[in-house]
This record gives structure tokens, sequence and C-alpha cells, in this order.
């Protein structure tokens, strides 16, 4: 049990249910980063918190994983890969440590795709922030939920 004194929900909005974000590129810039151990503890991820900083959904957050140490070497190239492009995307090609990537605006691709019967969203890219191409976020269509990216 926890107390709660002191806490008054008249004083307090409460939270509204959100549904993933429709699938689209956002403008975002990554606001967390850490490494975590994966499930079976045998190695590492990276995962990134972006926040989406323009637009309808601004203040909205998606999350990346990047499994930079793990025994699958296919998992560590697609996340190096990964990588990369999260570098690139914010012009910064020899991070010493991740908050260096942190606040810099990029447009994050995100995806829709069902799981346990849920639909969440799945980062499928990242590219460099381009004052000539404006970000279109798409709106939700009824095969949004498919893998197949809509761009």
């Amino acid at each position: 049990m926890a107390s709660l004194s002191g806490f008054d929900a008249t004083q307090v909005p409460p939270e509204e249910s959100r549904e993933a974000l429709p699938a689209g590129k956002y403008k975002c810039v990554a606001i967390e980063s850490d490494f975590k151990p994966t499930k079976n503890g045998e190695g590492k991820y990276l995962q990134f918190c972006f926040e989406v900083i323009d637009g309808e959904h601004k203040g909205r957050r998606v999350w990346d994983r990047l499994n930079l140490v793990n025994a699958n070497n296919q998992a560590v190239e697609i996340a190096r890969r990964t990588l990369s492009a999260i570098c690139h995307a914010v012009n910064v090609l020899q991070p010493k440590d991740s908050s260096q990537l942190h606040g810099i605006p990029l447009v994050v691709k995100v995806a829709c795709r069902e799981y346990n019967g849920n639909i969440g969203n799945e980062v499928k890219g990242y590219e460099k922030l381009s004052a000539a191409a404006p970000v279109q976020q798409q709106p939700a269509t009824s095969n949004s939920t498919v893998d197949t990216p809509p761009w």
C-alpha cells in the first residue's frame, strides 16, 4: 500500500487514453537514451525516446531499441546501421555518448503494427530534417496495422 495523502484528483486533469501515433513521418528530438539489459540478460540494447516537437501530435513519444550488444550478429549489424542513421540525421557522426544525439531535430518514420491484439508504433527509419522537404504526417488508414510502411 502507498500513501496518497495530499493528492487531490479534483486539482489534476485526468490522463486521456492514447492510441498509437498514425503511421507517418514526424519531426522529433531524442529526449532520453540509456543502455538496458536484454530480457535474457546476455546483451544490452540502447533505448531511445523521441518526442514529437511539431504538429497535431506534439508532445507524443515513440521509442526505439538498438541491440548493440547481442549474440546475434545480424541484430547488432542492424542496430549499428540504425545508430548510424540517427547520427547522420542529426549530423553528429562520432558521438562519445548517446546524450550528444539529444535535442537535435530529425525526422522519425513511424509505422503501426499489431502485437498481441494491440496496435503499437514501430520506428522504421530516420532522416535529416530538411527545410526544403517539410514533414508530412499521414493519416492512419485501414491497413496501417500492416508491417508495410506507407512511404
